[in-house]
């Protein structure tokens, strides 16, 4: 039983002696400040977007009847990049046509012609018959003939008065008629030459093809996109930036701009727009800048990462930011616990503004 004691006690006495010789073998990590540059920053990711980069779509339906672009190609704006084929209204078109040259002016000349005729012929009657009136009027104030052949006479002349009234009336709404018609006509030819236009997708601006998601024989409409288009030379750079850091963005920050594409290179923009309204979905506000010097080579929807500049120090007392204990402590490596001041701060470094020195040597406070 003594044994067994003695056993027991050795064991717990090498127990204490090991745990006493692990935690004395375990040292503190320790650091001083050093003096250096900082700069505070707002982190942000995003795309790179061709300037005035759009998608085109068709205000019409139909089935795609040529491709007359690929991607890659450089369009001049208005360049035809594809057509639409719609029977339906490839034969309204003709139909309008067939309207407007069956309504035309010069279709209905003659109809014009022989109404003026029968104007002219109403107008000459009249005058003829004026004519023998006034004569006959004439002498019956010279005691000549006998009323009846005068009353008779002045019956024919106003008779002959309203058929050439008549007629000029009938030709002139006759000639009224026939423009207004021909007019109609003119523009549903013109309202359908431009629907017919309208099957033909143009450019909006000079730039590159870019993409060309549908291929000849597939049936469009007008909420089919049908190409991306942008600028061949200009790119921009659109961020996410979150609703936490939003106040903080302001026109003309320098952005530190890092891409996959150019590993190892940082490339410096300045932010020139912000937009205004939130996304509700993921709680952040597009910010775009542009490139102060541009890659020389660039592509859409190359992804990349940005730190938005804030502020900048050349000159500053820094300390990693595990040493600093809820922004408002730190630890001297002899244990006192002293307050400071901090200012700017990035992911890793925090700077320190007062409270300790340069000299000074700091304890990494315990987890």
């Amino acid at each position: 039983m003594c044994n067994t004691f003695a056993f027991a006690m050795m064991k717990r006495l090498v127990f204490v002696c090991s745990v006493l010789l692990i935690s004395c073998g375990k040292k503190a990590e320790t650091t001083k400040p050093v003096v250096s540059g900082i700069s505070e920053s707002i982190y942000a990711s995003g795309t790179v977007k061709s300037d005035a980069q759009y998608q085109a779509f068709a205000t019409v339906s139909g089935i795609i009847q040529n491709i007359l672009v690929s991607e890659g190609d450089t369009v001049k704006k208005g360049a035809a990049i594809l057509t639409i084929v719609n029977d339906a209204q490839r034969l309204s078109k003709e139909n309008a046509a067939l309207a407007a040259s069956f309504a035309s002016l010069d279709a209905n000349q003659g109809k014009l012609n022989d109404a003026q005729q029968m104007t002219e012929l109403a107008r000459s009657k009249m005058k003829n018959d004026s004519s023998l009136y006034f004569r006959q009027l004439n002498l019956w104030q010279q005691n000549i003939g006998s009323k009846v052949e005068l009353e008779q006479r002045e019956l024919a002349y106003q008779n002959a008065k309203s058929a050439y009234y008549s007629a000029k009336v009938k030709y002139d709404d006759l000639k009224r008629q026939l423009v207004l018609n021909a007019q109609q006509s003119q523009k549903s030819y013109e309202i359908s030459s431009k629907l017919a236009s309208d099957f033909t997708l143009r450019s909006d601006i000079e730039g590159i093809v870019y993409q060309l998601p549908k291929k000849k024989g597939e049936l469009v409409s007008p909420q089919t996109p049908l190409a991306v288009i942008g600028s061949a030379s200009n790119f921009i750079l659109e961020m996410q930036v979150d609703e936490y850091d939003i106040l903080k963005v302001e026109k003309g920050q320098k952005v530190m701009v890092t891409m996959d594409s150019y590993k190892g290179k940082v490339f410096d923009a300045l932010v020139t727009k912000i937009d205004p309204i939130m996304n509700e979905r993921s709680k952040t506000f597009l910010v775009e800048a542009m490139f102060v010097v541009q890659p020389k080579l660039l592509y859409p929807n190359v992804s990349f990462e940005a730190n938005i500049i804030l502020q900048t120090k050349d000159k500053a007392i820094l300390i990693p930011r595990s040493y600093v204990i809820n922004d408002s402590f730190v630890l001297k490596s002899n244990g006192d616990k002293v307050a400071v001041k901090t200012g700017l701060k990035d992911y890793k470094m925090i700077e320190i503004v007062s409270g300790i020195t340069a000299e000074d040597e700091l304890k990494k406070p315990t987890e």
